[in-house]
């Protein structure tokens, strides 16, 4: 099978979509409940896959993210996993040290994105569907199983009629939150450009509205405008889907490798803690300054200085000290002062 592929990431994208196949022939009951409405989805949704398969391959071959996949993997049966995977990928509490309003801008944005994705795919690929019944209740059914009965005018069912909309309404009051801060916070608008930044923006922008124009059209207009408003709303998420692997987006598909990250940072940093050849502190485990060595010496990338020891095994500002050395002659790494903004935010 290794001779079959032309790449790795042929081979994964193969597997990949081959699962997806199967899931779909036994998730729509033998493909007898498959919406071909959605046919335009699938076919953007399989596209994103494939992208974003190359991206990764691309990104976990590196040998710095190698060793972290690696030893994150093996690392994650550890009693902090639940808590980290929690902060990381549904609390966002690492981004609540920066802000209350960043931190509201990302919930309302990170999850409009990903529960539409939980309520989008299964209708997609026929993983769930919902059959009427005659004494007006629906049946939710969930990868060809019946998962409960629901009654049609009831409030849970309101909630799956409405679950986009209401998604569509965070995805917009988050990507709002975000231009603001990106036209009115000074450093945001020196480091920012249209492409990487803002366009990602106005992509999740334009669907809520377009999906959201889809609602207005059924309930007030009696359908007008429906057929058209339907194909701009589908194309702009097949675009969206095709250009996410490859922009600013693609950091919420790959959310789940900072709980590996923080993993391996705080399960070596209990073992062995490594300390700074110039000034004494500790900064990293003695297991990451030695992986970052390791990399290093494979890639051919010499970073030994005229002392002995390898710039790896320096604090940062210790580091930044010796480069200044470097280009000025003084040996300001050997000074035992500290920068006098070493913890300054900006």
């Amino acid at each position: 099978m290794e001779r079959a592929f032309a790449s790795k990431v042929a081979r994964r994208a193969f597997y990949t979509v081959c699962v997806l196949f199967l899931a779909s022939y036994l998730g729509s009951r033998f493909f007898t409940h498959m919406d071909f409405a959605l046919y335009g989805y699938m076919v953007g949704t399989v596209v994103f896959i494939g992208g974003f398969l190359y991206r990764f391959s691309a990104w976990a071959d590196r040998p710095p993210t190698n060793i972290i996949l690696k030893k994150g993997l093996r690392l994650l049966l550890r009693k902090s996993t639940p808590q980290t995977a929690v902060d990381h990928l549904a609390t966002y509490r690492f981004i609540w040290n920066r802000g209350w309003y960043r931190w509201t801008q990302h919930i309302l944005l990170g999850w409009g994105c990903i529960l539409s994705a939980l309520v989008t795919f299964p209708l997609v690929f026929g993983w769930m569907y919902f059959t009427m019944g005659d004494n007006g209740t629906y049946t939710v059914v969930g990868m060809g199983i019946d998962l409960l009965q629901v009654k049609a005018d009831g409030w849970i069912a309101f909630l799956f009629y409405n679950a986009l909309n209401i998604t569509a309404f965070m995805v917009i009051a988050g990507v709002c939150m975000a231009l603001y801060r990106r036209l009115k916070n000074w450093q945001a608008r020196a480091e920012q450009s249209f492409l990487y930044d803002f366009l990602p923006l106005y992509l999740l922008l334009f669907i809520s509205i377009t999906g959201l124009l889809l609602t207005v059209s059924n309930l007030f207009l009696h359908g007008f405008g429906h057929p058209v408003m339907s194909m701009i709303h589908q194309f702009s998420v097949i675009v969206t889907l095709i250009y996410l692997p490859f922009g600013k987006l693609a950091h919420i598909p790959f959310r789940p490798m900072s709980v590996f990250a923080r993993n391996y940072r705080e399960h070596y940093a209990e073992q062995e803690m490594k300390h700074c050849k110039v000034c004494g502190e500790q900064f990293v485990s003695a297991e990451q300054s030695g992986d970052v060595i390791d990399v290093l010496q494979e890639n051919q990338i010499r970073f030994e200085t005229a002392e002995g020891f390898h710039l790896a095994e320096l604090c940062l500002p210790c580091r930044r000290k010796y480069r200044i050395f470097r280009f000025t002659g003084i040996p300001t790494h050997h000074r035992s002062e500290k920068e006098a903004n070493q913890h300054a935010k900006g």
